[in-house]
């Protein structure tokens, strides 16, 4: 049985209720047509009537669905010629943060071969939670330790040398919290790898594919473009560790989600993300393949012109135009880097007035 969200029920009881008709139409050959198109439309105005107005609380648990799309998800469905890469080359590999290089466009869903306009190597990382206990354990929830941050940032590395754009997906609660994370330096290998992005010359583009949780996320998501799903979710901290900090109760963090301002049209009014991609009616966990091509026209249309104007490697067979190409290398890096670093500095003042604004109505 599929998980159904509280708010969901409604809409899940009368979607069972048309399956019936439709099997009782096919198994007794009954014209159940209007019955049936009647019930339809019913379930799409209660779809819309219902996410049209959702609180905070029910957008978060909405990006925790555990049906959503995942990183790899969206990888197998617009890059199927992903080739992933491992490892950090000091501790080991860390299944929660996969990482690897594909080629750009991405493909439209469904299709076979090659799309015949593939002429650039890109570098992906994203969070990946995993669905089966099994993968959830091996994926550790999507909450990545330092040698998945070391892997990424061995991995942009390699891409700033090969001048290879970045694409990353955030979708995690946060970077692991454990005892065995803190001594092997996770508070260093998050803030190495945002200054690390700060300072590479690549087009970067971030996608907040799900929640998107304090340093967890923000250790990939120090980008010049970034993008959020419609029902997705980004903070500085989550709101069961807001409502922790607060107020000693992490029960209280559906109070939390309301100061936070964790939505996608509240950090584009901001001025924190660039875009929202909108999602199939009722959200991604219905209609993958509609999520899918949202994604990749969504792709298409804000990094395109970041990948045509990638920074190029300097002709050797043209010595005398050296110096121009050094400056408009570096009048790119200091635009790219001045970009990263005011949104950044947004998100950070966001984050802090949200969490005023929460200590105060606690007063």
């Amino acid at each position: 049985m599929e998980p159904v969200l509280d708010f969901e029920r409604p809409i899940a009881t009368l979607e069972k209720k048309l399956q019936d008709l439709r099997d009782l139409s096919k198994q007794e050959g009954l014209d159940l047509s209007s019955e049936i198109q009647s019930l339809e439309k019913k379930i799409a105005t209660l779809t819309d009537e219902i996410f049209k107005n959702l609180n905070s609380w029910q957008k978060v648990l909405l990006s925790r669905h555990p049906n959503r799309p995942h990183t790899c998800d969206y990888i197998e469905a617009l890059f199927p010629n992903f080739l992933e890469l491992h490892g950090d080359r000091n501790f080991g590999d860390d299944g929660a943060l996969v990482a690897g290089i594909a080629t750009w466009p991405p493909q439209k869903p469904g299709q076979k071969g090659s799309n015949g306009l593939s002429k650039d190597s890109i570098l992906i990382l994203g969070h990946q939670k995993g669905r089966s206990t099994k993968q959830k354990m091996h994926r550790n929830f999507g909450m990545a330790k330092p040698e998945g941050y070391r892997k990424g940032m061995r991995l942009m590395e390699m891409a700033q040398r090969f001048k290879l754009p970045i694409l990353t997906f955030i979708d995690t609660p946060g970077a692991y919290p454990g005892i065995e994370t803190e001594e092997r330096g996770q508070a260093q290998a998050i803030a190495e790898s945002m200054r690390l992005m700060f300072s590479l010359d690549v087009p970067i583009i971030t996608v907040v594919i799900g929640e998107g949780g304090s340093g967890g996320a923000l250790a990939i998501g120090v980008a010049n473009k970034v993008l959020m799903m419609e029902f997705s979710t980004y903070s500085v901290i989550s709101p069961e560790g807001c409502a922790s900090i607060l107020w000693s109760d992490s029960k209280l963090a559906e109070r939390a989600s309301e100061c936070l301002r964790m939505s996608p049209t509240d950090l584009e009014k901001l001025g924190v993300i660039d875009g929202i991609i909108s999602e199939p009616k009722g959200g991604a966990h219905r209609d993958w393949n509609e999520a899918f091509e949202n994604m990749r026209q969504s792709l298409v249309k804000h990094f395109t012109p970041l990948v045509e104007a990638k920074p190029k490697k300097a002709s050797a067979s043209a010595p005398a135009k050296k110096t121009t190409t050094k400056t408009k290398s570096k009048s790119l890096v200091e635009g790219q880097s001045a970009n990263r670093i005011d949104r950044f500095e947004k998100f950070r003042k966001m984050g802090m007035k949200a969490i005023a604004h929460t200590e105060s109505s606690s007063s």
